[in-house]
């Protein structure tokens, strides 16, 4: 999905299995989408924890953050934990919406026995044997639902930096 795109009416499991609705969420301002791996990616985690330092500033422009993973309620609380998160990230089992955005991609066969061997168990993680993976990204969504900036790069190393303006939050 890309700028001036609308996000699908979406409801998905918050860390504690608690659905959380999307429109929910917009009725109270414009919302920062982040997709990421897993709370096992180091960029990610890199990610999550900029996100958490961000938080101050996201909310001088009325903007709620939400991360989705693909991994488990479970998995998703011990990131949150792990991290010290203070955001809702929810699970995206599946996939479901992230292929929506148009961001999944299957793990290669030949990386997967690597995987392993890092201990990372994405079966266990995301509760299928899919080894799909959401492309990174981050998207700022007005609260009418569309997308006002995006970003999306298949290299897992590269994230947006946080540099807001009112432009971003609310687009003229």
């Amino acid at each position: 999905m890309k700028p001036g795109d609308t996000i699908p009416d979406f409801v998905l499991p918050n860390a504690i299995g608690q659905p959380i609705k999307i429109q929910d969420i917009l009725k109270s301002g414009p919302v920062v989408l982040s997709f990421y791996r897993g709370g096992w990616c180091p960029y990610c985690s890199l990610e999550l924890r900029a996100l958490q330092r961000s938080l101050p500033l996201f909310k001088t422009f009325g903007a709620t953050l939400v991360a989705l993973t693909p991994e488990t309620p479970s998995h998703a609380l011990s990131t949150l934990e792990k991290k010290q998160l203070s955001f809702e990230i929810l699970s995206d089992i599946g996939n479901a919406i992230a292929r929506e955005f148009g961001l999944v991609f299957t793990l290669p066969e030949k990386l997967r026995p690597i995987y392993q061997k890092l201990g990372i168990d994405l079966e266990a993680a995301n509760g299928n044997q899919t080894f799909e993976l959401p492309i990174p990204a981050t998207y700022v969504v007005n609260q009418d639902g569309v997308i006002v900036y995006a970003f999306v790069d298949p290299d897992y190393t590269k994230r947006l930096e946080f540099e807001w303006n009112s432009t971003l939050c609310h687009p003229r």
